[in-house]
């Protein structure tokens, strides 16, 4: 009865929103405490000896963000090789009792990147293409370390800005994935059973319908992945239809538990972050500027698919419930938009609706939350994202004032500056740049499944998604072709780790100088005045880059519709 009640919408945006807003201040504090301990003794310093030990001679010492940057790459280049071995040699391995098939070349390079960039943008449909064992070894497994990677980053990025060393990722990414991913993991993993979703490694069953015929059920280690995937904001469905899949999201309730898990992590992360800077008035701003942001397109999208879709519009089938094309009714109207924008937000890309189906100005609103890439954003890259944004938000400030540009009491020079705007460059060039050469060539003409505007928006949220390591889709878009694998492959590498390393070379600049003394011209970072400062940038240079796009794409077709 709550899913479908007129309020449902709001109170379940409330449920979550304020539930997870609290949560995330204890959890930060476990962060803080797992990711970066203080203390000689205790549980916690036990098991960062033994990860020591396991790591043997990679894991000794501290390092500055050069040496720190080389180990994040090499282990995600062991971590793409691996993933792609796993997934070529899939017939021939364990755990395939549907038998399922060889995998075509670029569907596994396209697969191994995304799942190693922590984007899980899939090109195929789970239960028909991948085996229990390839959904376990090759893909679950990298959910779990690519999320790892990206709050090992923020630690580092943080230790920077705090004057020390940006210490050892190999040390960093077993703290994050076995003190902090692995445990939160199996809490969720077992809500989830508890709410009925399938966990088991048998195949899929025969089942005789009521009319006589024979179906086939999918079935497999379903709530250990979906729990991994809402908390790492991997966003990789282990069915095709991801969570509006009945085993995938079995009722409200599970809808609530996973919804919840997509925000959680991502916000205590703003809490890890003020913690190791050592200004938690600090991480207070940035917290409330991400949430106006997040609040501004919660409200937009709500209020736009509240509309009935427009083919429906005058029909007495349309009703007053909004627009229900490609909901999933079990949870509700209202809990679609709340989905659609906590999913692309935080990098996530899990869906419980078709955003293809959204109204055109809802759709827009998943392509600012992916072209921002900062309000929360994913485990701990979307930290990272913010701080480049804090970076120009203080060089715009400090050339407003006359003086030197300064954050958390350390000059911001050209060197830095150039690294930040390079970084939000390399972002919008892989989004606008795939886009336009898709959009006119015969690699991308055809392939959707709409013509005019919305065709161009289901090219142009694509690249969006691959660019923003998020994993959803305008679903209707023929994407699994050698053009797209390969495109989008590339984008996902490129747009994952330029933006990791160019933070933490600024950092690690930053790292390096003097402190200097607060004085009259000093901007705080800890007021409200930084936090519009900060809200002022990402917007302004968010519809700079963007608006034209918006507007061949989403912006036009609604305009269509409403004449």
């Amino acid at each position: 009865m709550l899913a479908n009640s007129p309020f449902a919408g709001s109170s379940l945006a409330v449920l979550v929103l304020v539930g997870c807003a609290l949560l995330s201040w204890p959890l930060g504090r476990w962060l803080r405490a797992a990711m970066d301990p203080q203390t000689a003794s205790g549980p916690l310093a036990r098991c960062d000896a033994w990860f020591r030990r396991l790591g043997g001679g990679a894991t000794a010492g501290e390092h500055g963000w050069r040496r720190y940057c080389v180990q994040l790459l090499v282990f995600n280049v062991v971590m793409f090789t691996v993933g792609v071995l796993l997934l070529a040699l899939q017939p021939g391995l364990p755990l395939n009792p549907d038998g399922k098939g060889a995998l075509e070349w670029s569907l596994v390079f396209h697969t191994g990147a995304s799942f190693t960039t922590n984007t899980n943008l899939q090109h195929y449909s789970g239960e028909v293409a991948m085996s229990h064992g390839s959904q376990l070894w090759a893909l679950m497994w990298q959910q779990f370390v690519s999320a790892a990677t990206g709050l090992a980053a923020l630690t580092a990025l943080a230790r920077g800005l705090a004057g020390r060393p940006l210490g050892n990722f190999f040390v960093d990414v077993q703290r994050a994935t076995f003190l902090v991913l692995l445990p939160l993991s199996l809490l969720v993993a077992c809500l989830l059973v508890l709410g009925g979703m399938p966990m088991t490694l048998d195949g899929a069953v025969q089942a005789t319908t009521l009319e006589g015929a024979v179906q086939t059920i999918a079935r497999g280690p379903v709530a250990a992945f979906v729990a991994i995937k809402q908390l790492g904001t991997n966003g990789g469905g282990f069915f095709g239809p991801n969570s509006t899949h009945p085993f995938e999201n079995p009722s409200f309730a599970t809808n609530v538990v996973t919804t919840m898990a997509l925000i959680v992590l991502p916000m205590a992360c703003v809490w890890l972050f003020g913690r190791i800077v050592g200004n938690r008035r600090h991480a207070v701003v940035l917290f409330a500027a991400m949430s106006v942001l997040l609040l501004a397109k919660l409200g937009v999208a709500m209020a736009c698919e509240s509309a009935p879709t427009p083919a429906f519009a005058g029909l007495p089938v349309a009703g007053d419930v909004g627009n229900l094309e490609g909901k999933e009714l079990r949870f509700g109207p209202g809990a679609a938009p709340l989905w659609a924008v906590l999913t692309t937000c935080t990098s996530n890309g899990s869906v419980n609706c078709m955003h293809d189906s959204l109204n055109p100005l809802t759709g827009l609103v998943p392509m600012v939350g992916m072209w921002l890439n900062e309000t929360f954003g994913g485990v701990g890259v979307g930290m990272i994202n913010l701080f480049v944004y804090l970076v120009l938000a203080v060089f715009v400030a400090g050339m407003m004032v006359g003086r030197t540009p300064e954050y958390l009491s350390r000059r911001v020079e050209v060197h830095e500056v150039k690294l930040a705007v390079l970084a939000m460059f390399a972002h919008a060039l892989c989004i606008l740049g795939g886009t336009a050469l898709f959009a006119a060539t015969s690699w991308g003409i055809g392939t959707p499944n709409d013509p005019g505007a919305h065709g161009f928006s289901e090219i142009l949220y694509e690249f969006t998604s691959a660019a923003a390591n998020n994993g959803s889709g305008f679903e209707g878009l023929g994407d699994n072709t050698v053009p797209w694998n390969v495109a989008t492959g590339l984008v996902m590498l490129l747009a994952r780790f330029v933006p990791i390393v160019l933070p933490l070379a600024i950092a690690g600049a930053l790292a390096g100088k003097r402190t200097t003394a607060a004085s009259a011209g000093t901007l705080a970072v800890d007021t409200p005045t930084f936090g519009v400062m900060v809200l002022a940038t990402i917007v302004f240079l968010g519809a700079l880059t963007f608006l034209p796009a918006a507007a061949l794409g989403p912006i036009a077709e609604h305009l269509q519709t409403v004449r």
